[in-house]
């Protein structure tokens, strides 16, 4: 429906055009309002495609109106909490821009960033940013160097009878329907000779029992499931669970925790990357990926 609203008003606009003109017109005679109230019923990476193409597209893919209707409703508010440095006077386009990067907060722990295609905003905590029971004992977990992880390091559990770890974050998130997982993976991974090698031989005890994931919200949501973690050398995102906002002008608090405590036998051989909260139509992203586990 967008794009037949789209060709009928590229039709009028070249109307308008050829009316006053004798040449036959073309898309470079488009007045720039016409251009803008086009392109701004289409995605932004295909506006940005749309600015080469001429002048008047270069010009209309820069209006404040096209931009701000693809930004969070909040997006001031985002732009006060991760972007403190901006001048007054940046254009819209430059806002989603900056906000599309991956920004970093609380010393480096935390990454929040927008979709490039949807808008929608995007959170990973590191390991780093996490409580992880006896991470200060190097006879259990070590934090390893890896250019696997977009903060360029994880966590290696070695072997442990208790794994727990925690996290607590409160971000204004927009309104929205969003989705928290885990990314793990059984096994070390390392180069050799520029080839991709795992090392899964201290993996054990995760098919015994599954590793419980919980989240809890400040407005009283709850969210629990549970995952057998298999599949040594590969990354999956394992869902913890869903929660919802509804009021944009709030912050909204999250705790979470996995846990595998089971002091029968031991457990090893886990990397733990981060927890990632992205709205929840990108679970068919990493289903179709094949990244998604649970």
């Amino acid at each position: 429906m967008g794009a037949n609203f789209s060709g009928l008003f590229i039709i009028d606009c070249l109307s308008s055009v050829s009316s006053s003109s004798s040449s036959s017109p073309s898309l470079g005679d488009l007045p720039e309002s016409c251009v803008a109230s086009i392109i701004g019923y289409l995605d932004p990476p295909e506006i940005c495609k749309l600015a080469k193409l001429n002048r008047a597209f270069r010009g209309a893919s820069s209006a404040d109106f096209v931009w701000e209707s693809k930004l969070p409703p909040n997006y001031q508010v985002l732009v006060d909490k991760i972007l403190p440095s901006v001048p007054e006077n940046l254009g819209k386009r430059d806002i989603y821009s900056r906000l599309c990067r991956a920004n970093t907060l609380e010393g480096g722990t935390k990454k929040v960033w927008l979709d490039k295609s949807t808008g929608g905003v995007c959170m990973a905590i590191s390991s780093n940013g996490l409580h992880i029971t006896g991470i200060d004992d190097r006879r259990y977990w070590n934090h390893i160097p890896t250019d696997e992880s977009r903060f360029r390091s994880v966590a290696y559990l070695q072997q442990t009878w208790w794994f727990e770890v925690n996290g607590e974050v409160e971000f204004p998130f927009p309104p929205g329907s969003y989705s928290v997982f885990s990314r793990l993976q059984l096994g070390r991974a390392y180069k050799r000779f520029g080839r991709r090698i795992i090392n899964s031989e201290n993996v054990h005890g995760w098919d015994i029992k599954p590793v419980r994931f919980q989240l809890w919200t400040s407005d009283g949501q709850y969210a629990t499931s549970q995952c057998t973690l298999k599949e040594p050398g590969k990354w999956f995102h394992y869902h913890m669970g869903d929660f919802n906002v509804d009021d944009s002008g709030l912050s909204t608090k999250i705790k979470l925790s996995m846990t595998q405590i089971d002091c029968t036998h031991t457990k090893g051989g886990l990397c733990l990357d981060s927890v990632v909260i992205y709205p929840s139509e990108f679970r068919e992203r990493l289903k179709h990926k094949g990244f998604l586990k649970c």
